[in-house]
């Protein structure tokens, strides 16, 4: 059995500094183990989130050596010798330590046009399985906001966070988008109200994603392909005067009710 040395960032929104723990480890041993560890020897004041402990909850995402990982699934035996450092998620405001104030998320969340499927017919809905498929890949998402962090749009334009949804709601807008019972067209709302303009598709995001959704390729780039179309694609302005269509607005979209 060795010993490992855990750089704990400590401190509140109005300041604070790393402080040490050296811990005996074991094999196998993830990093929540270790903090826990550390709570109930050393500093049991010391704050983090976590609930599942089975990578399914997103609540015990931090930042390990710089780069936004959970903490119950990053195994001590992958790292690089020498100490671990932790920190809070750098986009969020601080709370107390490793706790984050992920609220922006939950305001974005309220955005999202719920889905508006057409009447029921009589013999109920029916869908293939290939459009189930194409946005099934979307729910995965355990919300650790950790796509969230890495996404500079947010994380060094403070600015933009009041008309900027970000990577997760992207394919929560996607995903929308994408069902074949949804007839809300959200094309314009995600041009005009998330923002999805100002993603450039570095695609930082998909590389955190710890269920590997392809987050750029699957979802944004589809969608960032749906509003030129929209508001570009001649053959699709025609067809809209041949039957006499108009795209739902962005305001209309976000208020309509579902049935």
């Amino acid at each position: 059995m060795s010993e490992i040395t855990m750089r704990v960032w400590r401190g509140d929104a109005n300041g604070g500094d790393f402080e040490s723990y050296t811990t005996e480890r074991s094999d196998g041993e993830v990093i929540l183990d270790v903090i826990h560890r550390i709570q109930a020897t050393e500093a049991p004041d010391l704050a983090c989130r976590w609930n599942c402990k089975a990578g399914k909850c997103g609540s015990c995402a931090v930042e390990v050596n710089g780069k936004p990982r959970l903490m119950c699934m990053t195994r001590i035996d992958t790292l690089p010798e020498g100490p671990v450092t932790l920190t809070p998620m750098k986009t969020f405001p601080i709370i107390r330590d490793l706790v984050t104030d992920v609220s922006f998320n939950y305001v974005q969340a309220k955005k999202v046009p719920a889905l508006l499927p057409p009447p029921m017919p009589a013999e109920g809905y029916r869908m293939f399985q290939e459009d189930v498929e194409r946005s099934q890949e979307f729910r995965k998402c355990i919300e650790c906001f950790m796509c969230q962090d890495v996404c500079h749009v947010i994380r060094d334009h403070e600015e933009n966070k009041e008309n900027y949804a970000g990577p997760r709601f992207f394919i929560r807008h996607a995903e929308l988008e994408m069902h074949p019972l949804d007839t809300n067209d959200r094309r314009d709302f995600v041009r005009e109200e998330a923002g999805l303009g100002m993603c450039n598709i570095t695609k930082c995001c998909t590389e955190v994603c710890p269920e590997h959704i392809k987050i750029t390729d699957n979802a944004i780039i589809p969608l960032k392909e749906r509003v030129v179309d929209a508001h570009y694609d001649p053959v699709a302005w025609l067809g809209r005067k041949i039957l006499r269509k108009t795209k739902t607005s962005a305001t209309d979209a976000a208020v309509q009710p579902a049935p």
